[in-house]
Formats: structure tokens, sequence, C-alpha cells
């Protein structure tokens, strides 16, 4: 293994990894038989600085297959940035592990935040937030859960404008950008939430045990118990639909139930409704 302290920093084509400590993994790449050398290769010192993700030597007969960070982990990527205490990388499976507190993910349309851990596993194109997690997008639509699941397009090969452009070391001559699969992350094209799953528009907030959220529609879909307030009002169903776009909100009754809340009329959050949408259809709450 290396390990570097001290502004430590790692580099592998257009992902940088910055921390107070790094450790990197080594171990001997398997010959063209398929065996692996059973001779280690010779330790390396402490080091401190910047450090190659890479062989150690000069033939290539080595690898890294994890990577380590402990202390004010930063992992950026010409897109993304992903902040905490401690972050395992997992080379083999592409799986970034993040855990500690103030655990974030800043993308250039949305930042998600979690208190347990951040995991993306980048050949799945799958983002795991656990614990309080919250996914706010640029144009405030807010989803929050105990649990929430991203799943991200297929990469592009141009990305979008740097979130950590003025961080970033100058990329290396010759790198494609989806040379390393933790920096070839694309948009998120659909958000699961599991476990007290609440969304907010301007003036309604609605939870629910579990849901669903597409950004391109900006269409929310709750189901479970689920409530809808606005100010003191609140409506009762087993499922709802929310256009994070115009802030109108439809609520189901359950087969068998029915729709059931407490309206004020003099109630002044009434006024906020946004204007209806002539191609919404379907029962709408009180409410909008």
């Amino acid at each position: 293994m290396v390990i570097a302290h001290g502004d430590a920093r790692a580099v592998r084509e257009n992902v940088t990894v910055t921390a107070d400590r790094l450790i990197a993994h080594y171990r001997r790449k398997a010959d063209a038989a398929g065996a692996t050398a059973t001779t280690a290769p010779a330790p390396k010192p402490a080091t401190a600085g910047a450090t190659a993700i890479g062989p150690d030597d000069t033939n290539g007969s080595t690898e890294v297959y994890r990577l380590e960070a402990e202390g004010n982990v930063r992992i950026f990527t010409a897109t993304d940035l992903a902040e905490g205490d401690h972050a395992t990388y997992d080379m083999d499976q592409s799986v970034l592990v993040l855990t500690g507190r103030h655990l974030k993910l800043t993308r250039p349309a949305e930042v998600l935040t979690a208190r347990d851990s951040l995991e993306y596993w980048s050949q799945a194109h799958r983002a795991v937030a656990r614990g309080n997690a919250v996914v706010l997008t640029s144009d405030a639509r807010r989803l929050a859960g105990d649990t929430l699941v991203a799943y991200t397009s297929p990469p592009t090969s141009s990305p979008a404008a740097p979130v950590a452009a003025k961080t970033a070391p100058p990329a290396k001559q010759g790198a494609a950008a989806t040379d390393d699969p933790l920096g070839a992350s694309g948009r998120i094209e659909k958000v699961e939430a599991f476990g007290n799953v609440s969304v907010r528009t301007q003036t309604d907030t609605i939870t629910g045990d579990r849901g669903v959220y597409v950004p391109d529609t900006g269409i929310a879909r709750l189901g479970g118990d689920v409530h809808i307030t606005r100010g003191q009002n609140q409506l009762n169903g087993a499922e709802a639909e929310v256009n994070m776009k115009t802030g109108i909100s439809r609520l189901l009754a359950s087969t068998n139930g029915q729709v059931r809340g407490l309206v004020l009329p003099n109630d002044a959050t009434n006024q906020q409704t946004p204007a209806p949408d002539a191609k919404q259809a379907g029962p709408k709450s009180p409410a909008t």
C-alpha cells in the first residue's frame, strides 16, 4: 500500500480525491495465463502531497484495487463534487461509499445529502443515500426520505460545466472523460424514496411511505399513508400525484377507501394556489 498524509491528493484520469490521509491498496496484475505473481512488490514509504493512482513500477505489473480517504474528503470530477469524512472506492466493483458527517453530493442540477452514507454504483448507474436523505434541485424541488435511490443515465461525451473547476487540477493530456467509471456519471432519470417520504412545493407538503420522482416530467407519486398539508388544511388518502413544476397535487383514494381531510376556508394559504393547468385532469385537492 501507499499512504499519503497531509493535504493528500490522488488523481486518476479526470477523478481527483483530496483528504487528510489517503491509503492506496496495490496488488500484482494477473499474467496472460490468469496467474498472479507470488512475489509482493516492495513497500512504498509514506508520502506527502500529490499521489498518482496507477502502477508503482515501470512495467505496469501492479494495479490499485481499493482507495481509502480519511478526513475532509473531497472527490470531484468534471461535473460532480462529493464530500464526507471517510470514503472507500472499490475499483473492481466501481463502488464509492462515503460515510461520516455532512455527506453531500453536488451535481449541476441537484444536491444530494444524507446522514448515514452515500453510495455510488457506477456500473449500475445508481446512487444510494441512507439516513434522512434529501435531494434538492436547482429549481427548489425537494424530495426526502429515510433512503433515496437515484438512477442516472449513461454518461455523455460532453459533460456539463465543472462543479469544482476552481479546485480541480489541470486535466490530464489525452485522457477521456469516461476512462474511469467514477468520473462518468450521467443525469438523474428517476429517484425512488422509502420511509418517511416527503415532497415540498411552494405551497404544499406531501408525505407518504414511499415515492417515485421523475425529474424530466417533474412528477412525483407517493403511496402508503399519504397526507397533503397546506397551512392548516390537510387531506389524507392512499396515493398522491404531485406536479413539482406547477405545484398542483392530486389525491387518490384506495380501492375500498375514501379521501378525507380538513379544509379551513379562511386559511390565508388558500390564496397562494398556483394557476391551474388546463391539461391537468382528475380530482384535485381543495387546497389546489
